[in-house]
């Protein structure tokens, strides 16, 4: 299977069936949806796999990325991967090999903007990331976190942390989640906003200021919602049409 990222890199894929790297897929539809708050951000990649989404958010403007994978083998092709993106990207990227729990138990040297965690779906693990990454701080002020998990079997909501959003892509479901006190203080900044409506067919909210949500979940999926030129031709000329037989049978 040939793998490329949105460069037209290839892609290399950890050996075996031990590791599964993003789709393309998601990895395009999480891009999209973070696209405005990833240049110059710092990207944490837990569970970094084949180091694309690490790749990926170098490639769309990321600052900094630090990328976790334990199992030498897997880091080894991460490494490969990210030394692919070339020169330019050199002193950008950090990629450690050691054991996860452990590495998020040691005191943080830096805060994360985006923390992007992709655990093996049955390992578990899900608790543990979410513990450690509150326990350690590694999460920057507005900052959030966003998890990989199975369709079929989402992780609970650890506590202290709301989830702000979900998305699903065939069988991998992707996970946004805030801080609690996060979300009571983009809550208290808003006052008076406007009530936030479910949008039907999402998980998302709109806000007053957001947009019109049905675009902005059109553009995530690569589909343009808005009016066709072509369509409004044909509607003015039908309009012509009708106000030509009004005219005819007035006579």
């Amino acid at each position: 299977m040939s793998l490329r990222l949105s460069s037209g890199q290839r892609l290399q894929s950890p050996p075996g069936l031990g590791a599964r790297p993003t789709t393309a897929i998601v990895r395009q539809a999480v891009m999209n949806v973070l696209a405005p708050r990833l240049r110059g951000c710092r990207w944490l990649d837990l569970c970094s796999g084949s180091g694309a989404m690490a790749c990926e958010a170098l490639l769309h403007g990321a600052a900094r990325v630090q990328a976790v994978e334990q199992n030498r083998q897997v880091a080894a092709v991460a490494r490969r991967n990210l030394e692919g993106l070339g020169p330019r990207f050199n002193g950008l990227w950090q990629l450690d090999c050691r054991d996860l729990r452990r590495w998020l138990k040691q005191t943080a040297p830096e805060k994360f903007d985006l923390i992007y965690a992709d655990p093996p779906y049955a390992a578990g693990l899900y608790g543990a990331i979410m513990e450690g990454i509150s326990a350690g701080n590694w999460l920057a002020p507005g900052g959030e976190v966003w998890l990989e998990a199975a369709a079929e079997s989402p992780p609970t909501l650890a506590r202290g942390w709301q989830e702000r959003g979900r998305r699903r892509y065939g069988r991998t479901l992707v996970l946004q989640w805030i801080r609690e006190d996060s979300a009571l203080e983009g809550s208290a900044a808003q006052g008076a906003a406007a009530p936030a409506v479910l949008v039907p067919g999402s998980h998302k909210q709109a806000h007053q200021g957001d947009g019109n949500q049905t675009q902005n979940d059109a553009a995530e999926q690569g589909f343009d919602h808005g009016p066709d030129p072509g369509e409004n031709l044909a509607l003015q000329s039908i309009d012509r049409h009708a106000n030509l037989v009004s005219d005819v049978a007035h006579l």
